[in-house]
């Protein structure tokens, strides 16, 4: 006998449907995020390369632009939770997902110096795992792909001359940042 608490197999199903279909919803608004750090960073890279190249002596200087940029994330991220209705479960793990990313990337840039500031391959290494992931539960091949093309670029960077790191990172940020994240914001559910 069937209590009202149980779901047929149709129905579990089609609430599986919905509930990827609002996450999915989500994350197309919070292709932001997405864009605003795609830019942020390329920008960041292409200015490490270029500022070294004109031998200023403080390349890295540039970072200096992802303070506004956290900022602006964080106002926005605490905006859109007071906002919200509801939160899912997929968003409590997107949420962890990339705020993990967050705290690591802090990690290795705080502690760069231990390895000679030699972080591109690692922070692009990690970049992948929140990226893929967030692809495959949202079923986004374009975000799969773009973990891929990060933990590629990790590897690349580790083959290639420190000079040249930085223009790795602007390839990968663009392919596996920018394009699914302009896809993402541009998609028709």
């Amino acid at each position: 006998m069937q209590t009202s608490q149980e779901l047929t197999a149709s129905q579990s199903l089609d609430l599986i449907s919905r509930m990827i279909r609002e996450a999915q919803g989500r994350v197309q608004k919070n292709s932001f995020y997405f864009l605003l750090w795609g830019w942020v960073v390329l920008l960041g890279n292409l200015g490490t390369y270029l500022l070294a190249k004109a031998d200023y002596p403080y390349p890295y200087a540039i970072w200096a632009i992802t303070i506004p940029a956290w900022i602006i994330s964080i106002v926005r991220g605490l905006r859109q939770r007071r906002d919200a209705t509801s939160s899912t479960h997929f968003d409590r793990i997107s949420s962890a997902l990339w705020m993990s990313l967050g705290i690591v990337i802090f990690t290795i840039v705080a502690f760069g110096y231990q390895i000679n500031y030699q972080i591109n391959p690692l922070v692009l290494l990690v970049s992948a795992i929140p990226t893929f992931t967030s692809g495959v539960v949202l079923r986004f091949k374009p975000l799969m792909a773009g973990g891929v093309i990060f933990w590629m670029s990790g590897i690349v960077c580790f083959l290639v001359a420190r000079d040249i790191q930085p223009l790795v990172g602007v390839a990968a940020i663009a392919l596996g940042y920018l394009v699914p994240g302009y896809m993402l914001k541009n998609r028709k559910d």
